[in-house]
């Protein structure tokens, strides 16, 4: 079951600048999308950036979160992670932290690290909730999921 992660972990983004959570959270909530490390899980990537196309000009920040390296984040994401802040969480310190059980996800944090709302694998209703959750605290539009050509839904990955 999701929860309120420990702010002091340790978090690097795919340029290897490394801060701790509270530090990368100092004013704003977070929009999170969580993938797995691994080649299929680039199916979800665009419903990940549906989320933070939306959010991007809010008072949220907006980030992919894969669970890997560097070289598994860029497999996983290709072109769009030149677009948006992309964490890397090789040894799943923040996803365990969070108590995320499967993936992908779509995790909404307040500015103090407090979880607010996560969706754990593709359920199309879940990640609706979290979107509104985010729209809701930023007074902001939200992404709309399912649409049109969504996949279908999925339980997701285990966390190993």
């Amino acid at each position: 079951m999701a929860q309120t992660p420990d702010p002091t972990i340790p978090l690097a983004n795919l340029h290897g600048r490394t801060r701790t959570l509270d530090d990368w959270l100092t004013i704003s909530h977070l929009a999170l999308v969580v993938l797995p490390g691994k080649p299929e899980a680039s199916k979800y990537v665009a419903l990940g950036e549906r989320a933070l196309r939306v959010f991007r000009e809010s008072d949220a920040r907006t980030a992919f979160l894969v669970t890997g390296n560097e070289h598994a984040a860029r497999r996983v994401l290709g072109p769009v992670a030149e677009r948006y802040v992309v964490f890397v969480d090789n040894e799943r310190a923040l996803v365990n932290s969070l108590g995320l059980a499967r993936l992908p996800a779509f995790v909404h944090l307040r500015s103090d690290c407090a979880l607010v709302d996560a969706a754990e694998g593709w359920d199309p209703q879940a990640w609706d909730r979290v979107s509104e959750s985010i729209a809701k605290a930023t007074r902001w539009s939200r992404a709309v999921y399912p649409m049109p050509g969504d996949p279908a839904p999925f339980e997701g990955w285990a966390v190993a």
